[in-house]
């Protein structure tokens, strides 16, 4: 018996390390769905980068990953705490400020903060979020303001076709 435990160790000291970086460091994806072309599509399987990643490391355009109800989805950072954000002839306004989105979307409708949540900033701790297929995405403007604590992490690499393999850009 000992001599068994002894052989069993390693694997189970893997299984062990494997489950935890799975659970709290890096953890793989699927994109389900269109709501994110045309920089990513359906069946693509990216890694999530869970830990170190928090208010102090979210930036625009980051790609996260979000406890929505009973579903994990996928959407870009577009508004953070404190600011107001506007959408007028497709382009971007960050406190009546223009910003260039540097990707590639399908073409925003026109429309203010205040529309999403009756505020004139996002509040500290809320998001806005917006798939890159605009017209078909379930987003901020559908599903309100997302919560810190309901994002899981940042995608950073996408595994799977191995032919796109590589960093998922902003």
């Amino acid at each position: 018996m000992k001599n068994l435990i002894k052989e069993l160790l390693p694997y189970i000291i893997i299984i062990i390390i494997v489950i935890l970086i799975r659970t709290f460091i890096i953890t793989p994806i699927l994109v389900s769905g269109d709501s994110m072309k045309p920089n990513l599509h359906n069946n693509e399987v990216l890694l999530v980068k869970k830990i170190g990643y928090n208010s102090s490391t979210i930036e625009r355009f980051d790609i996260i990953i979000i406890k929505e109800e009973k579903e994990e989805i996928i959407k870009r950072v577009i508004g953070m705490p404190g600011e107001h954000i506007s959408y007028k002839n497709n382009k971007l306004y960050v406190d009546d400020k223009l910003v260039n989105e540097n990707f590639k979307f399908y073409d925003t409708k026109d429309f203010n903060l205040e529309e999403i949540c009756n505020c004139t900033t996002i509040p500290e701790g809320k998001y806005l979020v917006l798939g890159d297929n605009r017209p078909i995405s379930k987003d901020s403007r559908i599903i309100g303001l997302i919560d810190e604590k309901d994002i899981v992490g940042k995608a950073v690499y996408r595994i799977w076709p191995i032919s796109k393999f590589g960093s998922v850009y902003k």
